[in-house]
């Protein structure tokens, strides 16, 4: 009798809508499962038709296309004797839901219909699903006809049943249902399921990966059981990076560890483990289901061997998690790679200001070219074919990250009268040691120019502050080399290759951070605007200590003097050389501060006066309640006037829980009233008691 069972699950870098390609890797996952002795394997979460299709969810063509890969599964040799689990939008009887098909040896066994539905931050299936709502409810689904000619079944089972094999019981999570807090598995293990399988579309986010694994972990170590998790991984046509994570676990414990950040589009991730180690561990526990049972769908098939003694288990490991820093250095140069080899562009260009932001963004294309040269080295052979269409060269191998840069990478400084000869410097150094085709240029004629059409219309001249001239004049002329910085980027990236004689066309990348977003601290279509950016989700301060890593790990000395130097926008005029503009002095507030601005805001779910009571507490012993005031409606009040500028910020790579996206994650106004006059009352008078309290508690202790 059998009692150790192989299983596979995957992490897959699925692409909206690119069916072929979709088709391509789930066959490979399979085959590589099967050829590790797995006998069910598990996929990540809408893997068919790619998991951001978004409204593309509405249309009939996807729900026929995913049949017809479905089609082109069952009748897969690769497929046969192995259970296969795969995710697709199924619709039954006019109800579209995101489903998994659970098929084996030509024949459908289960269409298992999520029950739980993920409708908070970047998700809202609601939009286009409906959840189960039968918890252990089946009905009968029939089956369009070109599957009925395949299985020769004309309907199926559709609900919320587990699989009963010839030695186990297999249950169902699907993603967003691990996260909740009545998931189907602690009624499924009460129910005597021993393996739990949960295909998952996850995105990654900084610091996000402790509490995946947790979840996993928990799920078994209360009830034993057996844990195997499947997500997706790349860009999948978004701003989401999913990173993969794929794991099994038994009884409270990893036993099995998939890359978060990979380059390889198919990875596949087995264990063998023991039946009887989860009967023994729920020996001792006081397992009774007191809920209805599941309905089970026999299955004449095992998924253990008959002689299997001598089959080794996996053991325990410890979770080897990514620092910050790893992260932004692997998750972005990833979600870059999938950007560019997808796009049909011939690589990137980037404003570099030799400022923090747009060299940290420098780092992350870096990264990407040694990403991209380490899995051609270890014989990924997708990512040398997309190298050499890139650089249209189809006999082209990188080696270094250097030399690869040097091919796909443009950085551009674009200096003015308002620019200093340290920050061109660090730009050019920071060039040199990336290896990136680096170009100097000046922008003051165009400037002028601009300024000059202005001036022959109206008569007038603006003027900086320094010279005389107003704050309107003062902000005008800023934002004049802003924009134009952004016209010369674009023309640049149309038509640098041509005028190398290369082929192709530049993808421009922005690099404003997540704080400089919050607070609206940016020009509108200023080099901000740009195609993709894949700091616009990472603060201010994890960009810091991102240099700080690439110095020790790339070796990249040219970042110091750039750790060391004040942010500044250099949009206004010099003294004696010198910069007399800085970041935080324009905004009025800290970076750190901004960060707490934006977790507060977004996370905590705070508005002017609930920020206020938390600061008073947070920040006592800094600042006095009059001054926690102050900068609390003094940052609502420049949010508000710039939130409009969230409207147009450039696609950027989700990083940060507070990240203000106006397109998908933040979902808020545009148009506020800036002055906040009840909001800002209630502080005023909590305040003014507060200093009340205080003056009458001094005036009894002079008593």
């Amino acid at each position: 009798m059998g009692r150790k069972v192989t299983l596979a699950t995957c992490s897959l870098n699925q692409w909206v809508l690119d069916f072929e390609g979709n088709l391509e890797r789930i066959l490979k996952s399979i085959e590589i499962g099967k050829s590790k002795g797995a006998r069910y394997r598990l996929g990540p979460e809408l893997e068919i038709s790619g998991f951001g299709c978004m409204d593309h969810f509405y249309e009939s063509d996807t729900l026929l296309h995913c049949f017809q890969v479905l089609e082109k599964l069952l009748v897969s040799p690769i497929s046969q004797d192995i259970i296969c689990d795969v995710g697709m939008p199924v619709m039954h009887r006019n109800v579209c839901y995101n489903c998994r098909v659970i098929f084996l040896n030509k024949k459908i066994l289960l269409i298992r219909p999520k029950m739980i539905l993920a409708n908070t931050g970047n998700y809202r299936e609601f939009r286009w699903f409906s959840p189960w709502n039968k918890p252990r409810k089946v009905e009968e689904y029939f089956l369009p006809r070109m599957i009925q000619e395949v299985t020769g079944q004309e309907t199926v089972l559709f609900g919320d049943a587990v699989l009963s094999t010839k030695d186990t019981c297999v249950g169902s999570e699907m993603c967003a249902e691990l996260w909740a807090p009545n998931s189907p598995h602690i009624d499924m293990g009460l129910d005597g399921v021993e393996i739990f399988t949960n295909s998952s579309g996850s995105h990654h986010e900084i610091r996000k990966a402790h509490s995946r694994v947790d979840l996993v972990k928990s799920a078994t170590a209360k009830a034993g059981g057996i844990y195997l998790l499947a997500n997706q991984k790349g860009c999948d046509g978004d701003r989401l990076y999913y990173d993969g994570c794929a794991m099994i676990a038994v009884n409270g414990n990893i036993v099995a560890q998939g890359s978060q950040f990979s380059m390889d589009d198919v990875e596949v991730l087995t264990a063998t483990l023991d039946l009887e180690d989860i009967r023994g561990y729920r020996a001792e526990l006081p397992l009774q289901s007191r809920s209805e049972p599941y309905y089970r769908v026999k299955v004449d098939f095992a998924l253990s061997a008959h002689d299997d003694v001598f089959v080794p288990t996996y053991e325990p490991i410890q979770w080897r998690y990514h620092t910050p820093e790893e992260e932004i250095s692997l998750g972005p140069a990833c979600w870059l790679w999938d950007y560019l080899r997808r796009s049909g562009q011939a690589g990137f260009l980037l404003p570099l200001s030799g400022g923090i932001d747009s060299s940290a963004t420098a780092c992350i294309v870096y990264s990407m070219c040694l990403q991209v040269c380490l899995a051609v080295k270890n014989g990924n052979s997708q990512a040398l074919e997309d190298v050499r269409r890139v650089v249209c060269d189809i006999t082209y191998t990188p080696q270094e990250p250097t030399e690869l840069c040097g091919r796909i990478f443009t950085t551009c400084y674009m200096a003015s009268e308002n620019s200093s000869q340290d920050t061109c410097n660090r730009a050019k150094e920071l060039a040199k040691q990336i290896g990136s085709y680096h170009i100097n240029l000046n922008i003051d004629m165009a400037v002028k120019a601009m300024v000059g059409i202005f001036s022959m219309v109206t008569g007038k001249w603006p003027q900086f502050r320094v010279n005389g001239g107003s704050s309107r004049e003062n902000l005008a002329l800023q934002n004049v080399q802003a924009r134009i910085r952004m016209l010369l980027a674009y023309l640049f990236a149309q038509l640098s290759l041509w005028a190398r004689n290369k082929p192709g066309g530049l993808l421009v990348l922005g690099s404003a951070n997540v704080d400089e977003s919050l607070r609206g601290y940016m020009t509108k279509y200023d080099c901000s605007s740009a195609d993709i950016n894949p700091i616009g989700g990472i603060s201010k301060t994890d960009l810091r200590s991102f240099i700080q890593y690439c110095i020790e790990n790339f070796n990249l000395t040219a970042l110091r003097s750039i750790m060391s130097a004040p942010p500044t926008a250099e949009l206004e005029p010099l003294s004696e050389g010198q910069i007399q503009q800085t970041d935080e002095a324009d905004m009025g507030m800290t970076y750190s501060e901004l960060s707490v601005y934006g977790r507060l805001r977004k996370i905590a779910k705070c508005g002017p006066y609930s920020m206020f009571c938390k600061l008073i507490h947070t920040w006592r012993g800094i600042c006095s309640p009059g001054q926690v005031a102050a900068k609390v409606k003094h940052f609502f009040q420049t949010y508000s006037i710039n939130r409009h500028k969230m409207t147009t910020l450039t696609p950027a790579y989700h990083a940060e829980s507070y990240s203000p996206d106006d397109n998908r994650f933040d979902m808020r106004p545009f148009l506020y009233n800036t002055a906040w006059p009840w909001q800002f009352r209630c502080i005023d008078n909590q305040v003014s008691k507060m200093e009340s309290e205080n003056e009458t508690q001094f005036h009894n202790a002079l008593d």
